[in-house]
């Protein structure tokens, strides 16, 4: 190989960001559309759009982080310079959530919580907060074990925050049929919309970022684990966490 060769700039490239944002196109605003959208309402299109948009989003995910792990040799720390501007995007949507709870909240009076709304307890949500803080202490020891060249260490307190992680999606999923079954659908009013999509959308972050520990625990079985990788994804779990409760306080509490 020539000098000239050897110095030549390799550009990266990849087709699974292409793949991540057509998921998000069909499951967010498209199936959102079909669903709460009245000229367009149709749940039938609206279900097709989010079984098509999720299996893509975890598709583009798996897919995404896969080639970040695999070229983890040519590491230029570039995850971790764009992690924050990824994460100043979330929270700009997720100030757009609340402040439209808030308008709703703030407006409505002594009209609030709307006729018909059941009483949400703290009880499941306490032990959420619980659940979620431990898994970012447990993650940050599992860093600690990276750090010292403990890779069994690691992967044991990553298994610990990905069991702690579902079990936190798993009690989402329970209070949603319980509230599903008291007949307080997504469209009962306007709380309950407010309600599913903030508590909605946080509960899609974690999802991701569960895969995202999936996709890190994968590899560190034989120990190929990509440090950036794991620092990035600490980042954003931690992130996840700080927002919840922001959602606590101001749709379960307030």
């Amino acid at each position: 190989m020539s000098e000239h060769e050897a110095h030549a700039h390799h550009w990266e490239w990849s087709y699974y960001p292409l793949i991540l944002v057509a998921g998000i196109f069909f499951a967010i605003p498209i199936a959102f559309s079909f669903m709460f959208h009245e000229p367009m309402h149709n749940g039938t299109i609206a279900a097709i759009c989010l079984g098509v948009g999720v299996p893509l989003i975890l598709w583009g995910c798996v897919g995404w982080a896969g080639e970040g792990i695999d070229n983890a040799a040519n590491e230029t720390g570039w995850s971790l310079t764009g992690l924050p501007l990824f994460i100043c995007s979330e929270i700009l949507i997720f100030m757009a959530l609340f402040t439209s709870y808030w308008l709703l909240r703030l407006t409505a009076g002594d009209n609030w919580p709307p006729e018909g709304s059941p009483e949400i307890g703290l009880t499941v949500p306490f032990i959420m907060t619980i659940i979620l803080v431990s898994s970012s202490f447990t993650y940050h020891i599992g860093e600690g074990k990276l750090e010292e060249g403990d890779n069994a260490g690691f992967r044991k307190w990553l298994i610990i925050t990905l069991v702690l992680g579902t079990v936190f999606l798993s009690l989402t999923g329970y209070e949603y049929n319980h509230l599903l079954h008291e007949g307080w659908g997504w469209s009962a009013d306007a709380k309950s919309t407010a309600f599913y999509s903030i508590t909605g959308f946080h509960a899609s972050h974690v999802l991701v970022g569960l895969v995202m520990f999936a996709i890190i625990l994968v590899p560190a079985m034989s120990n190929r684990i990509s440090h950036v990788f794991v620092t990035a994804a600490g980042v954003y779990w931690h992130f996840v966490d700080i927002v919840w409760f922001f959602v606590v306080s101001q749709i379960y509490i307030w």
